[in-house]
C-alpha cells in the first residue's frame, strides 16, 4: 500500500491515512493511492476511519496540476469526484478524522462520509474556489445540497465562506469537535460504534437514502468531467 494513503487494518476497522508530507494535496498519486485503500476496505468489508497528516486533512485538489496537460487535470478531477462518490456509496460507514484544515476538496469528502469529528483550532473548514477563481464543480454543490443546513448552502457555495471546526458543526460540515489528543480514540470508538450496525441492513439503506444525491454526483460526473466540457482555464476546478 502507497504511503501516500497508509493502510492498518485491527479487527473490523481500517484506517486509512492520507500523508504527502505537505499538506495533502490531492495530487493524482495521492488520489490513486486513496481509491487503492478503499479497495483493500472494501475486501476486507471493514469500517473505515479516513485521516490526515497533523495541520492537515487535505488542502484539496492540487493546484499545480491545472497547469498541467488537458488528460492530467481531467484525471485529477473525476479520481477527486469519483473518491467522494465512492465514500457516500460505501458499503461499510466511513468515519473521517479531520485532523485540522479541510478546503476544499477536503471538505467534499466531509460531506460525503457517515461520521465526521474535527479536532479544535485555528484551522479552517469549507469552500475557498470562488476566492482564488474557481467554478465550484457540479458533482461539489450538489454534496453541499445534500449534506449542509439550507440556511448556510449559499454562504458555503456562492459566497466561499470558511468556518472553524466548531463552527462547521452547525452547516453540517462536522459532527463533533475534540482535542487533537481525543481526536485518534474518539474516531476509533466512533468506527467501532458504526461496526456494530447490521452491515446488509446499513449498505442498502445508505443507498436508498443517498440514492437521489447519488444519481445527480454521477450525472455530474459523466457530464461536466469529459474531454469536450472542461474547460483548462480554470473555470471549473
Amino acid at each position: 500500500m502507497s504511503e501516500l494513503a497508509a493502510y492498518e487494518l485491527k479487527g473490523r476497522i481500517a484506517t486509512i491515512t492520507m500523508d504527502d508530507g505537505k499538506v495533502n494535496a490531492f495530487s493524482i498519486p495521492m488520489l490513486r493511492a486513496a481509491h487503492t485503500a478503499f479497495d483493500q476496505a472494501e475486501r476486507d468489508r471493514a469500517v473505515v476511519v479516513l485521516t490526515g497528516r497533523e495541520n492537515y486533512f487535505s488542502a484539496g485538489f492540487d493546484l499545480d496540476v491545472f497547469g498541467g496537460t488537458r488528460d492530467q487535470v481531467l484525471e485529477m478531477l473525476t479520481l477527486g469526484a469519483t473518491l467522494a462518490e465512492r465514500v457516500l456509496s460505501f458499503p461499510t460507514p466511513v468515519v473521517v478524522a479531520c485532523r485540522d484544515h479541510a478546503f476544499p476538496a477536503g471538505a467534499f469528502l466531509l460531506l460525503s462520509a457517515d461520521m465526521r469529528i474535527g479536532v479544535d483550532g485555528p484551522y479552517w473548514i469549507g469552500f475557498n474556489e470562488v476566492k482564488i477563481g474557481l467554478t465550484v464543480p457540479w458533482f461539489a454543490i450538489e454534496l453541499a445540497r445534500h449534506r449542509l443546513h439550507p440556511a448556510h448552502f449559499d454562504r458555503t457555495v456562492v459566497n466561499a465562506t470558511m468556518y472553524s471546526p466548531r463552527g462547521a458543526i452547525a452547516p453540517g460540515f462536522l459532527d463533533r469537535v475534540v482535542t487533537a489528543n481525543e481526536l485518534r480514540d474518539a474516531s476509533l470508538d466512533a468506527a467501532a460504534e458504526l461496526a456494530e450496525l447490521n452491515p446488509t441492513a446499513h449498505a442498502e439503506t445508505k443507498l436508498r437514502a443517498r440514492r437521489a444525491v447519488l444519481n445527480t454526483v454521477r450525472s455530474a460526473i459523466e457530464t461536466e468531467l469529459t474531454d469536450e466540457t472542461l474547460n483548462i482555464d480554470r473555470t471549473r476546478a
